[in-house]
């Protein structure tokens, strides 16, 4: 993972009066699963548009698998896949129609298209669905038909935007394991979510908010360098107790309430964040309390907030 697929220095890109990516640098390896993590209209959409050319920065310098963009990107368009958020391909056409159709786009012959086509129906599990028109597919069989046809061209490098925002967590699993197959043959890919639990699974991650980037990096550092220790609570009246903590913002960053459980995030300047709570709050003294381990949403409460109304 050395060289680098992408680099991108500076870039903004504004829509009249709207900043819709602010002053973003980013560098991602090849062969690296490099996540996009945020809230909708945080930019992260804008932002893969603009590393594949189909928008122009307002100012920065971008270059993807050498090209320079926007410059290079029609060259560059015959190296990339890209799946969008909504399913985009042909409603009316059947599966292998469909495949079929994107690997004219890219020049195949009929020998190598007939051949792929059948490869890509066997990786996806698609072979039974050979003639099923789109229209008529569920779901997950449509995500595996988009990611098969947006890899049609074996692609070095693969953009999906919100790919798993439709289906069911079995085919959320299933689709990652497809991303691991294809990252461990060398193919770089930039997926942007807002599932915390999917943003883990990247070897790095980019933390989005109003345009800004707000964190980079593998998600085990970002937890470990996020400044906070967490603090299970486990005791009646939850939601009193959140208030009263809350009133403490030098040195409590958040509470929230999971089932029976009050997740706590607290400065590290504070030594022993369990002696302080019982201290602090007498009520505390009898209540169940433990330290947590940190996970990316600790991690985005944690450097999120400032661009909030």
């Amino acid at each position: 993972m050395s060289e680098l697929a992408i680099r991108a220095e500076h870039i903004v890109k504004r829509f009249g009066e709207f900043t819709a990516i602010d002053d973003i640098s980013l560098n991602v390896p090849k062969g690296c699963i490099y996540g996009f993590l945020g809230p909708n209209g945080c930019g992260k959409s804008t932002t893969i548009r603009t590393l594949t050319g189909l928008l122009h920065s307002t100012s920065g310098e971008i270059e993807v698998l050498g090209y320079k963009i926007p410059r290079d990107a029609d060259q560059l368009r015959l190296k990339i896949g890209y799946m969008t958020q909504k399913f985009s391909l042909y409603d009316d056409l059947s599966v292998y129609e469909n495949l079929q159709f994107m690997g004219t786009i890219f020049g195949m012959s009929p020998k190598t298209l007939d051949q792929r086509c059948a490869e890509q129906m066997s990786t996806y599990g698609l072979d039974r669905l050979r003639n099923q028109r789109a229209r008529g597919m569920s779901g997950g069989q449509k995500q595996r038909l988009s990611l098969a046809c947006a890899t049609m061209n074996r692609p070095e490098l693969l953009f999906l935007d919100e790919p798993t925002s439709a289906v069911d967590p079995e085919n959320r699993r299933d689709f990652w394991e497809k991303l691991f197959d294809l990252s461990e043959m060398g193919t770089t890919i930039l997926v942007t979510t807002h599932y915390m639990d999917e943003a883990e699974r990247c070897h790095r991650l980019a933390i989005m908010e109003s345009g800004k980037m707000r964190a980079d990096g593998p998600p085990d550092e970002l937890m470990a360098q996020m400044g906070v220790n967490i603090v299970e609570v486990k005791a009646p009246g939850l939601r009193t107790l959140k208030a009263k903590l809350l009133q403490y913002p030098q040195q409590i960053r958040s509470a929230a309430q999971l089932g029976v459980r009050l997740r706590v995030l607290i400065y590290q300047q504070i030594e022993d964040p369990i002696g302080w709570m019982q201290q602090t709050f007498p009520e505390l003294n009898k209540a169940e309390m433990t330290i947590a381990r940190p996970t990316i949403e600790d991690v985005f409460v944690s450097v999120t907030g400032e661009g909030r109304q």
